[in-house]
C-alpha cells in the first residue's frame, strides 16, 4: 500500500480555503485532512459539518474527517451528510459505542476510523481492529497544530501493523497524526505508517509539491 499523505487544513489559509486544497491537490496530494473541534473533547474549536459540506463542494479529494469531539454518536449522521469520505473519531469521547459508530459509518458507504490519544494504550483498540479501515494514532496531544512529535508513541505504529496482519491480512490504513516532516515520517513509514497528516510542515513550506514529496521518499 502506498504512503498516502493527508494534508491538514488546519494549517491553511482559512480565508483562502478553496484556493489552499487547490494547491494541494496540484502537489499530488489524494487525501485533505478535516480537524473537527469542539472546544470541550480538546482545547480548541475549528469547524463544524456545514464547512465539511462546503469543502466538499469545491474538491473531489477524499474527505478524511478527524472528530476530535465528545459525543462522536449524536454527530456523525451530520457529517456523513456533509460529504465525508473517511470518518474517524477517538476511542475516548465514547467507548461504550465505538462498534455502534463504527457500524453506522460503514453502512451509510463510508470508511471508519477510530483514533487515540498518545497516553491510550493501543491494546484498548485491539478488539475494533476487524471492523475498521482506519488506525489513526496521535503523536502530539489532540487540540493544537504545530506541536513537536512524540517519540514515545511510535511502538504503536509497529502494534497496530501486527495488529493489522492478525486480523485484516494488512489491509488497514495506519495512519499518523502531528509533527510530521520530512523526518518523522520515515520513522512512521519504516514502523508500517502507510498514511500521514500533516500540517504545518507542509503549509508552511515555499514549495509544497517538494515538501509532499520528501514525505514518501
Amino acid at each position: 500500500m502506498e504512503t498516502i499523505i493527508s494534508p491538514s487544513i488546519l494549517s491553511a489559509d482559512f480565508a483562502n480555503l478553496e484556493r489552499d486544497i487547490l494547491r494541494i491537490k496540484k502537489a499530488g496530494a489524494k487525501w485533505v485532512h478535516i480537524d473537527v473541534m469542539d472546544g470541550h473533547f480538546v482545547p480548541n474549536i475549528t469547524i463544524g459539518a456545514p464547512v465539511v459540506k462546503s469543502i466538499r463542494k469545491v474538491t473531489d479529494l477524499v474527505l478524511d474527517v478527524h472528530l476530535m469531539i465528545s459525543d462522536p454518536k449524536k454527530y456523525v449522521k451530520d457529517f456523513i451528510k456533509a460529504g465525508s469520505d473517511i470518518i474517524t473519531f477517538h476511542l475516548e469521547a465514547q467507548s461504550d459505542s465505538t462498534l455502534e459508530i463504527i457500524k453506522e459509518i460503514k453502512e451509510a458507504g463510508k470508511l471508519a476510523g477510530v483514533s487515540i490519544k498518545p497516553k491510550t494504550p493501543v491494546e484498548a483498540i485491539e478488539k475494533y481492529i476487524p471492523y475498521l479501515d482506519l488506525v489513526l494514532i496521535m503523536t502530539v496531544e489532540p487540540g493544537f497544530g504545530g506541536q513537536k512529535f512524540m517519540h514515545d508513541c511510535v511502538q504503536k505504529i509497529a502494534d497496530v501493523k501486527e495488529y493489522a496482519r492478525i486480523y485484516r491480512k494488512n489491509d488497514l490504513y495506519i495512519q499518523v497524526d502531528g509533527g510530521i516532516n520530512d523526518k518523522t515520517s520515515k520513522i512512521c513509514t519504516k514502523l508500517g505508517a502507510n498514511s500521514l497528516v500533516t500540517g504545518s510542515y507542509l503549509f508552511n513550506s515555499d514549495d509544497i509539491s517538494l515538501a509532499l514529496r520528501s514525505l514518501c521518499e
